[in-house]
C-alpha cells in the first residue's frame, strides 16, 4: 500500500490550469505536493529536497520536458527518482524518448484525475516494492516463469519458448506494467536463435502470445510506444 502522506510529488508544469488541477487531486489523496512552471525552477527545487515523484511536462519554456528528464537520470544523485511524464497526443515519438531515458511512464493529456492517481500510485507502489531477482522464480496468476531452469507454465502445463521468446517475456513480467519501448527490449534481450530487431520484437509478441494462450492477454500492446506487462490487482 502507498503511504501517500511520506510521499512528496513535485508537478513540473507551465500551464496553470493543470497544475491546480493535479495539485488538488494529488493533495485530496494525501499527498505532499510542490510545484514549479518551469524546468529550471523545478530543478533548483529538486537541488533542495529530492521528491518522491516527479510529474513531468514535455512542452514546458526554456528547458523542455526531456532536457529535464535528461540531466536528472544523468545525476547520480537525482536518477532514482521516479518521472511521469505528462503529454499530449500526438507526441509519441517523445514518448519513446522519454522512457528510453529512464521515466518510469507517461500520461496523456487530457486526462482524468482517476487515472492520474492510478497512474501515480502504480509507480510509487513499483518503487517500494523491489524488483525480482534475475533467478526468482515468478508466479503471476496462472503462469509460472522459472529463469534457474529456463521453464515457463501456464495452470501447470509447460510451454515450449524459443531463448529469445522467453528473455521477452521475462523482461516484461519482472516489471508488471512498465512500458518497454521496441528499442528496450532489443537492448534487453540478444536472441541467439533468432536475429532480435525492433520490427522483430513485434514478430516474437505474436508468437509469445499464441503459446501463451489464455495468459497472453496480459502482454500487452502499448500502441506507438511498445509493450508491457499486465499488473495484477
Amino acid at each position: 500500500m502507498v503511504k501517500n502522506m511520506k510521499s512528496r510529488i513535485l508537478i513540473i508544469e507551465d500551464e496553470e490550469d493543470i497544475r491546480e488541477l493535479v495539485r488538488y487531486n494529488l493533495e485530496r489523496e494525501g499527498f505532499c505536493v510542490a510545484e514549479a512552471e518551469s524546468g529550471e525552477e523545478g530543478l533548483k527545487k529538486i537541488s533542495k529536497k529530492i521528491p518522491d515523484l516527479i510529474l513531468l511536462d514535455l512542452m514546458l519554456p526554456g528547458k523542455d520536458g526531456m532536457q529535464i528528464c535528461r540531466e536528472l537520470k544523468q545525476d547520480e544523485d537525482t536518477r532514482g527518482i521516479p518521472i511521469v511524464m505528462m503529454t499530449a497526443r500526438g507526441e509519441e515519438s517523445d514518448i519513446v524518448a522519454g522512457l528510453e531515458l529512464g521515466a518510469e511512464d507517461y500520461i496523456v493529456k487530457p486526462f482524468s484525475p482517476k487515472v492520474l492517481m492510478a497512474r501515480v500510485k502504480t509507480v510509487l507502489r513499483r518503487r517500494a516494492s523491489p524488483e525480482p531477482a534475475d533467478e526468482a522464480v515468478l508466479t503471476i496468476g496462472d503462469l509460472m516463469i522459472h529463469p534457474g531452469r529456463h521453464q515457463v507454465t501456464v495452470k501447470g502445463k509447460p510451454v515450449d519458448l524459443t531463448a529469445t521468446e522467453f528473455g521477452v517475456l521475462h523482461l516484461l513480467a519482472r516489471r508488471p506494467g512498465w512500458v518497454f519501448t521496441r528499442y528496450q527490449i532489443v537492448d534487453a534481450v540478444h536472441g541467439e536463435d533468432y536475429p532480435v530487431t525492433e520490427r522483430s520484437v513485434d514478430v516474437q509478441i505474436v508468437g509469445l502470445r499464441k503459446k501463451l494462450k489464455s495468459a497472453g492477454k496480459m502482454v500487452e500492446t502499448v500502441r506507438g510506444i511498445g509493450y508491457r506487462f499486465g499488473e495484477m490487482y
